[in-house]
This record gives C-alpha cells, sequence and structure tokens, in this order.
C-alpha cells in the first residue's frame, strides 16, 4: 500500500478522534456538576450572625429597621458578585404597604356602659361600623344550629368553644381566636346579623395577652391587592368573667372608626446571567423574606423577635448559592429575590409576583426557603411536591433527584396535606407564584417551639442542617437553570383554597 495513502488513512482516524474528543469535552461542559464547594458553613454562620443581631431590632416590616437590613443585604449581594436587578439600576423594588387600624375615636356602649376598646373589649376585624341593634345571646351553640334562631339584625353573642382544633399547633393560644372567628363568620354573617361578640373561654381567655398586640396593630396590604375590610359585620371579643354585660343588656350601640397608614418596604433583587445565548433569557427565582416581627411583649426577659430561623436561615442561604453560581455560572439565568413585609402577609411576594422585573413568562420556576435552620437533620418537607399543591411534575422531580444526589432527606410529608392543621402551604412566598401559574417549591425544615419568639436566635440554628438545606436548594436550582427544557405547569392547576 502506497505510503500517502496510509498517511491519509491515519490523518482521517486522527481527525474523527480529535472530533470525537472535542464533542465529549463539550458535552461535558454542558453538564458540569454543580460546585457545591463553594458552599461553606462558614459563610453561612457568619451571615447569620450579622443579619439576625440585635442591631437590627428585629427587622419588622415598614420600619426603618427593615430599611437597614435592606441596605446590608444590598450590600452583601454586591459583593457575591450580582448584577442589581431591581428597580432604576438598584437592587431595591420599593412598593407601599398599608396599615389599617381601628381608630381611638371609636367606641362601644352596652346598655348604659360605655366599654373601653382593649381593655374590656377587643376589636378583631377592622371595618367601619356605625349603629344601635338589639343583642341576642346564645350561650354555647354550633353554627349548624343559628339557622333555628332568629338572629336577622342582631348582634350574637355567643361562647368560644372548638374542641376540634388541634392543641399541637405552633402559637396555638395566639391563632385560636382566628379559627373561633372562621368557624362562625360565615354562617352568622350569611343569616343577616349585625355583628358578633364572642365570649372567652378557658383557652382565649389565655389567648387575650396573646392576639392584643395582633389586633390593636390592625390589617396590612398593598395597593390593588389587599384593602381594609371596609364591609362585613364587626367581630368583637369579651371575657368570660364580664359575660353579665351582654346577658342582661338588650341593645349595643358602636361606632368603629378606622384610620389607614403608608409604611415603605422593600424586595432586595440581584442576578448572575446565564452563559447560553438563549437561555439566559429565562430565570430561575430564589427567593426568601428578610423582615421579622421586631420588638414585641418579652419572652423570657428578651423583646427582640431577632427571626434568626424566620427567615435569616434562606437570606443567608441564597447568599451563599450566588457565590456558587459566581464561581460557575448556570445556562439560564438566576433571579434572587429577598422579599420584604412577608410576615404581614406576604406583601413583598404579592407585589414582585403582580410587577416582576423580569417578564413573568420568562420566570421558569420559584424555589423558595423559609425556615431551613433547625430540626432533625434528616428530616424537611417539599411543599408542593403532593397533590393538590403540585404544580409541575418535572420541578418536583427535579427536586426529589438533587435530594438523592446527596442530602438524602427523609421528607414530612403530611406537612403539604390540605388536612395538615398548619396550612404551611399557603403562608410562605412561594404562593403569590403559584397563583400567578408559575411552577413553585417550598423548601424548609418546618416549625419548632422557638418560632415566632425571641428565642429564634443564631445561637439556635443548626448549621450543620442549614448547610444540608442549602445543598438541597442549590442542587435543585441547577437542574432547573440547565437542563434543556423548562419545567412545565400541570393544566388547570388549582389550590384548594
Amino acid at each position: 500500500m502506497p505510503i500517502k495513502f496510509l498517511i491519509r488513512i491515519n490523518m482521517k482516524k486522527l481527525l474523527t478522534l480529535l472530533t470525537l474528543g472535542t464533542l465529549i469535552i463539550s458535552n461535558a461542559q454542558s453538564y458540569k456538576k454543580p460546585l457545591v464547594s463553594a458552599i461553606t458553613e462558614k459563610d453561612l454562620k457568619t451571615d447569620m450572625y450579622q443579619m439576625a443581631a440585635d442591631q437590627f431590632l428585629g427587622r419588622e416590616a415598614g420600619t426603618l429597621d427593615e430599611l437597614k437590613v435592606s441596605m446590608w443585604f444590598a450590600d452583601k449581594m454586591k459583593d457575591t458578585g450580582m448584577k442589581p436587578a431591581g428597580d432604576n439600576g438598584t437592587f431595591f423594588q420599593f412598593f407601599d404597604m398599608y396599615r389599617h387600624q381601628v381608630s381611638p375615636q371609636s367606641s362601644v356602649k352596652i346598655g348604659d356602659k360605655t366599654l373601653k376598646i382593649w381593655k374590656d373589649i377587643l376589636v378583631q376585624d377592622v371595618t367601619d361600623n356605625n349603629f344601635t341593634a338589639p343583642i341576642l345571646y346564645l350561650g354555647k351553640i354550633e353554627p349548624q344550629d343559628l339557622a333555628s334562631k332568629n338572629i336577622a339584625g342582631k348582634v350574637i353573642a355567643l361562647k368560644a368553644s372548638d374542641l376540634n382544633v388541634s392543641k399541637e399547633m405552633t402559637l396555638f393560644e395566639r391563632r385560636y381566636p382566628g379559627f373561633i372567628r372562621t368557624k362562625y363568620y360565615k354562617t352568622i354573617s350569611q343569616l343577616g346579623a349585625k355583628g358578633i361578640i364572642f365570649i372567652t373561654d378557658d383557652i382565649s381567655d389565655k389567648s387575650w395577652a396573646e392576639v392584643l398586640p395582633q389586633m390593636t396593630r390592625g390589617t396590612y396590604g398593598v395597593e390593588g391587592l389587599r384593602e381594609k375590610v371596609d364591609v362585613g359585620i364587626p367581630v368583637f371579643w369579651m371575657k368570660q368573667e364580664n359575660e353579665n354585660w351582654v346577658k342582661n343588656n338588650p341593645e349595643i350601640s358602636l361606632n368603629i372608626q378606622t384610620e389607614t397608614y403608608k409604611y415603605p418596604s422593600v424586595n432586595i433583587i440581584g442576578k448572575i446571567e446565564g452563559t447560553d445565548p438563549k437561555l439566559k433569557k429565562e430565570y430561575v427565582l430564589l427567593s426568601g423574606h428578610q423582615d421579622h416581627d421586631g420588638i414585641r411583649h418579652p419572652v423570657k426577659n428578651d423583646t427582640i423577635y431577632n427571626g434568626a430561623d424566620d427567615n435569616a436561615s434562606t437570606c443567608v442561604a441564597i447568599l451563599a448559592m450566588a457565590r456558587a453560581y459566581k464561581k460557575q455560572p448556570s445556562k439560564r439565568s438566576i433571579l434572587f429575590v429577598i422579599h420584604g413585609a412577608e410576615e404581614r402577609g406576604l406583601l413583598g411576594s404579592r407585589w414582585h409576583a403582580a410587577h416582576p422585573v423580569v417578564t413573568k413568562e420568562n420566570i421558569v420556576a420559584v424555589l423558595n426557603g423559609d425556615m431551613i435552620g433547625r430540626n432533625d437533620n434528616n428530616e424537611a418537607a417539599l411543599l408542593g411536591s403532593e397533590v393538590p399543591h403540585k404544580n409541575s411534575e418535572e420541578l418536583v422531580k427535579m427536586a426529589l433527584d438533587a435530594n438523592e444526589e446527596s442530602t438524602k432527606f427523609k421528607f414530612l410529608k403530611a406537612w403539604d396535606l390540605p388536612e395538615h392543621p398548619e396550612y404551611f402551604y399557603f403562608r410562605s412566598d412561594h404562593l403569590p407564584y403559584a397563583k400567578a401559574g408559575i411552577p413553585a417549591l417550598f423548601f424548609t425544615s418546618v416549625l419548632h417551639h422557638q418560632y415566632h419568639t425571641p428565642q429564634d436566635e443564631s445561637e439556635n440554628i443548626n448549621f450543620k442542617k442549614l448547610y444540608k438545606m442549602t445543598e438541597w436548594m442549590y442542587r435543585t436550582s441547577w437542574k432547573v437553570a440547565n437542563e434543556p427544557e423548562k419545567p412545565k405547569l400541570i393544566p388547570d392547576f388549582k389550590l384548594e383554597r
């Protein structure tokens, strides 16, 4: 065989091998592993002890303390290498939050006795009402028995009672009056009553000190999304020791006036651009919230509600994930959103879901974390992974696969079921996005006995658990950010509430 022919054959083989090698290298680059080594427990701990420190006085929404921590967080975002993605080239998306309260000019009179609001009687709903009406005292009665009573045009006085409410839920005493209201309100309202006076039982007697600050603060909303209850019947609470006030007096006169105040709150938003010319126009949204409860009534001689687990835990996890994405970007872009005013009713996420800084159709998924730093190292919950909360089969599979790769959490599936007494799926910032038709998941290590107390501090964080939860969220986001196809929304997805 001629030498030139042999050389030609060998050159052809060499070119083939080189081409195959290039394809293999290119393919390997296309499917890089997540850079988990960029996430460190040391970084999580450093950021946590700063963000959940007393210097920010509990980060209450609508206060200077929330704005101060927002500045701190924006500086941290910049340090990670994020680009600003808020308004006007900044990290900030400001919005107005509205606080609706019962006015000090309000009055309640039963018979000849003028009651002191917040001492003799609590006003549960922020609603304008001015009328005089007869009182109908019914004592203990169940909602299904009210239809047989002539309650139209009257203010109904009844004894609070709900033995079916689970006492195992967190903040049980604080939440109990809300369950009582829900139990009776719709039926009484539909039957034409003018108002409700609940007389405390032993449980709600203990609730009085817990709910008093809540009721005096009133309700919160954002313009165009939630405003005060300006229609509806008024709801009051009276202590059982004063039951004779409504048993022995035929009439109530009330003038409930409300006032509205506007405060600034803010979402902090940064991004790291993807590498794929086409896919980088799409975004994986990583979400948490910065605010907590500020300064409130003392518990164990402490009044600062630092909110280390709730939710500085996810905020510092997002900073850790951002460092990893800066060192090794994904194909899709990553949008990091730290919401304001979550504790006041998911206000920041509701605002951003309605006014996203990128086109809504380009947000391929929302991975939200809330309270990811406590409890058993081997257990966690993935809310939105079970029907009826599941809104994307592909997104759930990515999260499950990511867990199998390394963290291997045992899932606390009961927390994602409609019958769970905490209704936890509906209580964090993924919810407005799911309602807006975006695939969404909620990562959490669930509640604990220091939830919404001043004892939710950095020293009580389980940093090994926080690291594992951060790794799981990061691995999941890496899959979403690099798969050729974005996760699909389940057709006709509807929430049960």
